[in-house]
Protein backbone atom coordinates (compact mmCIF):
# COMPACT_ATOMS: atom_id res chain seq x y z
CA UNK A 1 0.00 0.00 0.00
CA UNK A 2 1.31 3.71 -1.03
CA UNK A 3 -0.01 6.89 0.91
CA UNK A 4 -0.47 9.41 -1.69
CA UNK A 5 0.85 12.27 -0.14
CA UNK A 6 -1.22 15.48 -1.26
CA UNK A 7 0.41 17.73 1.23
CA UNK A 8 3.49 17.21 -0.18
CA UNK A 9 2.47 17.19 -3.56
CA UNK A 10 0.51 20.74 -3.48
CA UNK A 11 3.55 21.95 -2.18
CA UNK A 12 5.79 20.98 -5.37
CA UNK A 13 3.32 22.23 -6.89
CA UNK A 14 2.96 25.73 -6.13
CA UNK A 15 6.84 26.02 -5.92
CA UNK A 16 6.42 25.00 -9.93
CA UNK A 17 3.74 27.91 -10.18
CA UNK A 18 5.91 30.02 -7.98
CA UNK A 19 9.21 29.78 -10.70
CA UNK A 20 6.48 30.45 -13.15
CA UNK A 21 5.63 33.49 -11.80
CA UNK A 22 9.19 34.61 -11.35
CA UNK A 23 9.83 34.05 -14.88
CA UNK A 24 6.52 35.98 -15.87
CA UNK A 25 8.03 38.78 -13.75
CA UNK A 26 11.32 39.04 -15.44
CA UNK A 27 9.67 39.32 -18.78
CA UNK A 28 8.09 42.24 -17.67
CA UNK A 29 4.50 41.15 -16.69
CA UNK A 30 2.69 41.50 -13.57
CA UNK A 31 1.99 38.36 -11.47
CA UNK A 32 -1.46 36.66 -11.51
CA UNK A 33 -4.04 38.76 -9.20
CA UNK A 34 -6.69 36.52 -7.45
CA UNK A 35 -9.75 38.11 -5.29
CA UNK A 36 -11.80 36.75 -3.31
CA UNK A 37 -15.43 37.64 -2.10
CA UNK A 38 -16.22 36.54 1.15
CA UNK A 39 -19.78 36.91 3.07
CA UNK A 40 -20.66 36.83 6.56
CA UNK A 41 -18.39 35.21 9.33
CA UNK A 42 -18.46 31.01 8.72
CA UNK A 43 -16.12 29.34 10.55
CA UNK A 44 -15.23 27.03 7.28
CA UNK A 45 -15.47 30.09 5.27
CA UNK A 46 -12.82 32.15 7.13
CA UNK A 47 -10.77 29.13 6.98
CA UNK A 48 -10.23 28.41 3.78
CA UNK A 49 -10.36 32.06 2.36
CA UNK A 50 -7.13 32.04 5.17
CA UNK A 51 -5.80 29.21 3.34
CA UNK A 52 -6.66 31.18 -0.52
CA UNK A 53 -4.83 34.03 0.81
CA UNK A 54 -1.54 32.04 2.27
CA UNK A 55 -1.38 30.25 -1.22
CA UNK A 56 -1.36 33.82 -3.52
CA UNK A 57 1.72 34.49 -0.99
CA UNK A 58 3.63 31.40 -1.56
CA UNK A 59 2.77 31.45 -5.30
CA UNK A 60 3.99 35.08 -5.87
CA UNK A 61 0.30 36.36 -6.48
CA UNK A 62 -1.41 39.04 -5.95
CA UNK A 63 -4.63 38.79 -4.16
CA UNK A 64 -7.23 40.89 -2.85
CA UNK A 65 -9.67 40.02 -0.29
CA UNK A 66 -13.19 41.50 -0.11
CA UNK A 67 -15.30 41.12 3.15
CA UNK A 68 -19.40 41.81 3.86
CA UNK A 69 -21.55 41.38 6.62
CA UNK A 70 -24.31 38.69 5.80
CA UNK A 71 -26.97 41.92 5.53
CA UNK A 72 -25.28 42.41 1.94
CA UNK A 73 -28.37 42.33 -0.40
CA UNK A 74 -28.13 40.10 -3.40
CA UNK A 75 -27.76 43.33 -5.66
CA UNK A 76 -25.13 44.56 -3.82
CA UNK A 77 -23.48 41.46 -4.38
CA UNK A 78 -24.03 41.39 -8.09
CA UNK A 79 -22.87 44.33 -8.14
CA UNK A 80 -19.40 43.57 -6.71
CA UNK A 81 -19.12 41.15 -8.78
CA UNK A 82 -19.48 43.30 -11.86
CA UNK A 83 -17.33 45.45 -10.91
CA UNK A 84 -14.73 42.46 -10.23
CA UNK A 85 -15.77 41.44 -14.36
CA UNK A 86 -14.64 44.60 -15.32
CA UNK A 87 -11.28 45.07 -13.83
CA UNK A 88 -8.47 44.32 -15.88
CA UNK A 89 -5.85 44.06 -12.93
CA UNK A 90 -7.99 41.02 -11.61
CA UNK A 91 -7.51 38.05 -13.81
CA UNK A 92 -9.38 35.79 -11.83
CA UNK A 93 -11.76 35.82 -8.17
CA UNK A 94 -13.92 33.67 -5.86
CA UNK A 95 -17.62 34.11 -4.48
CA UNK A 96 -16.52 31.80 -1.06
CA UNK A 97 -19.43 29.81 -0.82
CA UNK A 98 -22.07 29.24 0.93
CA UNK A 99 -23.68 32.30 0.89
CA UNK A 100 -26.68 33.15 2.99
CA UNK A 101 -29.79 31.98 2.44
CA UNK A 102 -31.42 34.90 0.98
CA UNK A 103 -29.11 35.21 -1.82
CA UNK A 104 -29.10 33.19 -5.25
CA UNK A 105 -25.68 31.22 -5.07
CA UNK A 106 -26.35 29.89 -8.64
CA UNK A 107 -27.53 33.35 -9.95
CA UNK A 108 -24.28 34.89 -8.44
CA UNK A 109 -22.32 32.23 -10.13
CA UNK A 110 -23.43 32.93 -13.87
CA UNK A 111 -22.65 36.14 -13.10
CA UNK A 112 -19.06 35.32 -12.96
CA UNK A 113 -17.19 36.06 -16.19
CA UNK A 114 -16.63 32.70 -17.21
CA UNK A 115 -12.98 33.62 -18.06
CA UNK A 116 -12.56 34.97 -14.67
CA UNK A 117 -14.15 31.91 -13.18
CA UNK A 118 -11.35 30.00 -11.91
CA UNK A 119 -13.73 27.95 -9.54
CA UNK A 120 -14.72 26.41 -12.38
CA UNK A 121 -18.48 26.52 -11.38
CA UNK A 122 -19.52 28.72 -14.54
CA UNK A 123 -22.20 26.62 -16.52
CA UNK A 124 -20.00 27.90 -19.33
CA UNK A 125 -16.81 26.57 -17.95
CA UNK A 126 -18.87 23.01 -17.03
CA UNK A 127 -20.22 22.43 -20.16
CA UNK A 128 -16.72 23.05 -21.81
CA UNK A 129 -15.67 20.44 -19.49
CA UNK A 130 -18.00 17.71 -20.27
CA UNK A 131 -16.93 17.87 -24.25
CA UNK A 132 -13.53 18.12 -23.55
CA UNK A 133 -12.79 21.55 -24.32
CA UNK A 134 -10.21 23.88 -22.84
CA UNK A 135 -11.83 25.56 -19.32
CA UNK A 136 -11.20 26.27 -16.20
CA UNK A 137 -12.05 22.89 -14.16
CA UNK A 138 -13.37 22.92 -10.95
CA UNK A 139 -10.36 22.84 -8.25
CA UNK A 140 -11.59 18.84 -6.00
CA UNK A 141 -11.40 17.26 -9.34
CA UNK A 142 -8.38 18.66 -10.88
CA UNK A 143 -6.33 18.15 -7.70
CA UNK A 144 -7.53 14.24 -8.12
CA UNK A 145 -6.24 14.16 -11.63
CA UNK A 146 -3.28 15.85 -10.53
CA UNK A 147 -2.67 13.06 -7.60
CA UNK A 148 -3.33 10.36 -10.36
CA UNK A 149 -1.11 11.58 -12.61
CA UNK A 150 1.81 12.49 -10.22
CA UNK A 151 1.49 9.20 -8.90
CA UNK A 152 2.04 7.23 -12.21
CA UNK A 153 -1.32 5.66 -11.58
CA UNK A 154 -3.15 3.79 -14.42
CA UNK A 155 -6.38 4.69 -15.59
CA UNK A 156 -6.88 3.68 -19.09
CA UNK A 157 -9.64 1.46 -19.39
CA UNK A 158 -9.81 0.87 -16.07
CA UNK A 159 -13.40 0.63 -13.84
CA UNK A 160 -13.54 3.59 -11.81
CA UNK A 161 -16.64 4.08 -9.72
CA UNK A 162 -17.57 7.49 -8.61
CA UNK A 163 -19.24 7.67 -4.96
CA UNK A 164 -21.52 10.51 -5.61
CA UNK A 165 -22.95 13.43 -7.82
CA UNK A 166 -22.25 16.56 -6.78
CA UNK A 167 -22.00 19.60 -9.03
CA UNK A 168 -18.75 20.08 -7.24
CA UNK A 169 -17.11 16.86 -7.19
CA UNK A 170 -18.31 14.41 -8.74
CA UNK A 171 -20.53 15.00 -11.57
CA UNK A 172 -16.83 16.76 -13.22
CA UNK A 173 -14.61 14.24 -11.80
CA UNK A 174 -16.91 11.52 -13.42
CA UNK A 175 -16.49 13.89 -17.15
CA UNK A 176 -12.36 14.10 -16.41
CA UNK A 177 -12.25 10.02 -15.97
CA UNK A 178 -14.09 9.62 -19.09
CA UNK A 179 -12.04 11.36 -21.41
CA UNK A 180 -9.47 10.51 -23.91
CA UNK A 181 -6.81 11.69 -21.62
CA UNK A 182 -4.72 10.68 -19.29
CA UNK A 183 -5.76 10.34 -16.52
CA UNK A 184 -8.87 9.18 -18.15
CA UNK A 185 -9.75 7.19 -20.80
CA UNK A 186 -11.78 5.19 -17.97
CA UNK A 187 -14.69 3.25 -17.96
CA UNK A 188 -16.90 5.07 -15.16
CA UNK A 189 -19.61 4.43 -13.30
CA UNK A 190 -21.78 6.92 -10.78
CA UNK A 191 -23.04 5.90 -7.40
CA UNK A 192 -25.28 8.01 -5.21
CA UNK A 193 -27.99 7.56 -2.76
CA UNK A 194 -30.86 5.81 -5.00
CA UNK A 195 -27.86 3.55 -6.48
CA UNK A 196 -28.59 -0.01 -6.28
CA UNK A 197 -26.18 -3.30 -5.22
CA UNK A 198 -23.46 -0.23 -4.41
CA UNK A 199 -21.17 -2.60 -2.28
CA UNK A 200 -20.64 -4.86 -5.29
CA UNK A 201 -20.43 -2.20 -7.42
CA UNK A 202 -17.86 -0.16 -5.10
CA UNK A 203 -15.86 -3.60 -5.05
CA UNK A 204 -15.65 -3.65 -8.43
CA UNK A 205 -13.60 -0.66 -9.30
CA UNK A 206 -10.25 -0.35 -10.11
CA UNK A 207 -10.26 3.01 -9.39
CA UNK A 208 -12.15 4.24 -6.07
CA UNK A 209 -13.56 8.28 -5.73
CA UNK A 210 -15.10 8.81 -2.53
CA UNK A 211 -17.34 12.41 -2.65
CA UNK A 212 -20.69 11.26 -1.02
CA UNK A 213 -20.14 13.65 2.72
CA UNK A 214 -20.70 10.56 5.21
CA UNK A 215 -17.69 9.56 7.35
CA UNK A 216 -16.47 6.35 6.84
CA UNK A 217 -19.02 5.18 4.90
CA UNK A 218 -16.39 2.78 2.46
CA UNK A 219 -15.61 -0.24 4.45
CA UNK A 220 -13.67 -3.28 3.64
CA UNK A 221 -15.85 -5.28 1.84
CA UNK A 222 -16.48 -2.28 -0.31
CA UNK A 223 -13.15 -2.22 -1.91
CA UNK A 224 -11.15 -5.00 -3.51
CA UNK A 225 -7.90 -5.87 -3.56
CA UNK A 226 -5.57 -3.75 -4.89
CA UNK A 227 -7.77 -0.82 -6.11
CA UNK A 228 -6.73 2.90 -5.99
CA UNK A 229 -9.12 4.59 -3.17
CA UNK A 230 -9.46 8.37 -3.21
CA UNK A 231 -11.52 9.88 -0.24
CA UNK A 232 -12.61 13.53 -1.04
CA UNK A 233 -14.42 13.15 2.49
CA UNK A 234 -13.82 16.03 5.15
CA UNK A 235 -16.38 15.97 7.50
CA UNK A 236 -15.88 17.29 11.31
CA UNK A 237 -16.60 14.89 13.87
CA UNK A 238 -16.65 15.50 17.95
CA UNK A 239 -13.53 14.44 19.61
CA UNK A 240 -12.86 15.83 23.07
CA UNK A 241 -8.96 14.73 23.00
CA UNK A 242 -8.18 18.16 19.78
CA UNK A 243 -7.68 21.04 21.02
CA UNK A 244 -10.64 22.58 18.54
CA UNK A 245 -13.07 19.91 19.82
CA UNK A 246 -13.29 17.82 16.69
CA UNK A 247 -11.26 15.88 14.13
CA UNK A 248 -12.15 15.54 10.40
CA UNK A 249 -13.36 12.34 8.61
CA UNK A 250 -13.09 10.97 5.42
CA UNK A 251 -15.92 8.91 3.75
CA UNK A 252 -13.69 6.11 3.99
CA UNK A 253 -13.03 3.58 7.09
CA UNK A 254 -9.54 4.50 6.39
CA UNK A 255 -7.27 1.56 9.06
CA UNK A 256 -9.70 -1.22 7.29
CA UNK A 257 -9.53 -0.05 4.28
CA UNK A 258 -6.09 0.46 3.43
CA UNK A 259 -4.79 -2.98 3.96
CA UNK A 260 -6.46 -3.54 0.66
CA UNK A 261 -5.43 -0.72 -1.33
CA UNK A 262 -2.38 -0.03 -3.70
CA UNK A 263 -2.85 3.58 -3.26
CA UNK A 264 -5.17 5.49 -0.68
CA UNK A 265 -5.23 9.15 0.23
CA UNK A 266 -5.19 9.84 3.64
CA UNK A 267 -7.78 12.46 5.38
CA UNK A 268 -6.51 14.83 6.29
CA UNK A 269 -3.24 15.44 4.03
CA UNK A 270 -4.86 13.95 0.37
CA UNK A 271 -7.50 15.87 -1.66
CA UNK A 272 -7.64 18.91 0.65
CA UNK A 273 -4.60 20.17 0.34
CA UNK A 274 -4.83 19.49 -4.13
CA UNK A 275 -8.02 22.00 -3.86
CA UNK A 276 -6.23 24.88 -2.93
CA UNK A 277 -3.19 24.53 -5.28
CA UNK A 278 -5.24 23.89 -8.14
CA UNK A 279 -7.07 27.00 -7.85
CA UNK A 280 -3.90 28.33 -7.96
CA UNK A 281 -3.07 26.49 -11.14
CA UNK A 282 -6.57 28.04 -12.68
CA UNK A 283 -5.08 31.89 -11.22
CA UNK A 284 -1.58 31.33 -13.29
CA UNK A 285 -4.04 30.58 -16.51
CA UNK A 286 -6.02 32.92 -16.18
CA UNK A 287 -2.98 35.47 -15.28
CA UNK A 288 -1.30 34.20 -18.70
CA UNK A 289 -4.64 35.39 -20.24
CA UNK A 290 -7.81 32.72 -21.29
CA UNK A 291 -8.28 32.74 -25.31
CA UNK A 292 -10.73 30.56 -25.61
Amino acid sequence: MELIDGKATAAAIKQEIAAEVRQMLAAGKRAPHLAAILVGHDGGSETYVAAKVKACEECGFTSTLLRFESDITQEQLLAEVERLNQDPEVDGFIVQLPLPKHIDSQRVIEAIDYRKDVDGFHPVNVGRLSIGLPCFVSATPMGIMDLLERYHIETKGKHCVVLGRSNIVGKPVASLMMQKAYPGNATVTVCHSASENLKQICASADILIAAIGQPEFVTADMVKEGATVIDVGTTRVPDATKKSGFKLKGDVKFDEVAPKCAFITPVPGGVGPMTICSLMKNTLKAGKGVNW
